[in-house]
């Protein structure tokens, strides 16, 4: 009883800053991030969120559900992002495609980047049904469908290709830069794209 009245006071103290969830969540995220989700177990979400271990299972009923709820936060983020520099970029699409692609260069030579946590994941956990891969594939889809709208915009014969070799782009410079930190060739990711839509235009 002392030690559930301790967990149950622990819980509270979070509270008061931030939800349960919240810091459980928030410190997952860091620790999957920095260390992978295979290799931090839940007794050190547990340690380090400061919360009691029945409040992590009550709210995420397995470790595959709080990696699950890692990646969806994860996904937020990042059309939060990406929704963000549209509303700061100019209209014309062209543009749009630039600011996005400059963004993804920028965020991924930063030197806390611990590589694409979407594709972190996937090399993480081989069976392609696990909740945690099926996020990551949304987000892959939802990367092809923005960009697409916007090359759509933008005017090209081969709308489709187009789509793929920038979608390719990306994921190269999400992969090259955390191997090669700021110094990867994703500096060239914009003109790289610019290529490509110059090729097809002509």
């Amino acid at each position: 009883m002392v030690k559930a009245g301790r967990a149950r006071a622990a819980d509270e103290v979070v509270s008061s800053t931030e939800s349960v969830r919240d810091r459980i969540l928030n410190t997952a995220r860091e620790l999957f991030y920095r260390e992978g989700a295979r290799s931090v177990g839940v007794d050190t979400v547990v340690a380090q969120s400061g919360v009691a271990k029945t409040s992590l299972y009550r709210w995420f009923p397995s470790k595959d559900a709080l990696i699950a709820a890692v990646i969806e936060a994860e996904a937020k983020d990042r059309w939060s992002g990406w929704d963000y520099t549209a509303q700061r970029s100019p209209p014309d699409p062209r543009e749009q495609l630039r600011a996005q692609l400059a963004g993804i260069a920028k965020f991924v030579s930063s030197p806390k980047y611990r590589g694409c946590p979407f594709m972190n994941v996937t090399v993480e956990f081989a069976d392609d049904q696990h909740p945690a891969r099926l996020v990551a594939r949304e987000v892959m889809e939802e990367l092809r469908r923005r960009v697409r709208a916007l090359v759509d915009q933008i005017g090209v014969p081969e709308p489709a290709l187009l789509t793929e070799q920038i979608v390719m782009l990306v994921d190269g410079a999400f992969s090259s830069a955390q191997v090669f930190g700021k110094n990867g060739p994703q500096h060239l990711l914009v003109s790289a794209a610019d290529a490509l839509i110059d090729a097809q235009k002509k």
